[in-house]
């Protein structure tokens, strides 16, 4: 996203771990725009029980600001750095923080998730296919899991749902290197 240095933009802001919160709250006593979506989370110990809000994206916490607040936003107690590539800070797009503030106030359940796309590889958590690796392709809507069986030269593919997998490895690009 090409912007303007005087025109505010979203940033994602890397913390240190389990500083969101505070972080945000720094942010906002400094007067920039911050963002930090939580979720409810059920926390069980010995002796109790409890629901804690914590955050939808651990160890980052998103801030609108221009260029020349950069300096205020990563002096900020907590913040480690500013998310960029090649030296060069990213901003993310207007409409992923809506979606993730409508998603939000809609009211259903949410929780962070691995990143998972079509052609990961994936282990199998849980079921009667725990153990089992394979990649995940999306049809039609649905999560399948395909197995090869590169002797016979066929594949399986199973429907799982998406808490039953974990991300083993991700596709390689081109160049190889390998996409988180």
């Amino acid at each position: 996203m090409l912007t303007g240095p005087d025109q505010p933009v979203w940033r994602a802001l890397k913390v240190k771990s389990r500083h969101e919160k505070l972080v945000a709250q720094s942010l906002r006593g400094r007067g920039l725009e911050e963002f930090l979506p939580l979720h409810s989370s059920k926390r069980t110990w010995s002796d109790r029980s409890k629901v804690i809000e914590m955050p939808l994206f651990p160890g980052y916490v998103f801030c609108r600001m221009t260029g020349k607040h950069r300096l205020l936003a990563t002096s900020t107690p907590g913040v480690s750095s500013i998310v960029g590539f090649g030296g060069v800070d990213a901003a993310l797009q207007e409409d992923e923080i809506q979606t993730v503030r409508q998603m939000l106030a809609s009211g259903v359940p949410l929780e962070p998730w691995d990143y998972a796309r079509p052609g990961h590889i994936v282990e199998v958590q849980a079921g009667p296919l725990a153990g089992m690796r394979g990649e995940v392709v999306r049809e039609k809507g649905l999560w399948r899991l395909i197995v090869n069986v590169d002797l016979l030269q066929r594949s399986v593919a199973a429907e799982l749902g998406r808490e039953m997998v974990q991300v083993i490895r991700a596709p390689q690009e081109a160049f190889g290197a390998a996409v988180a």
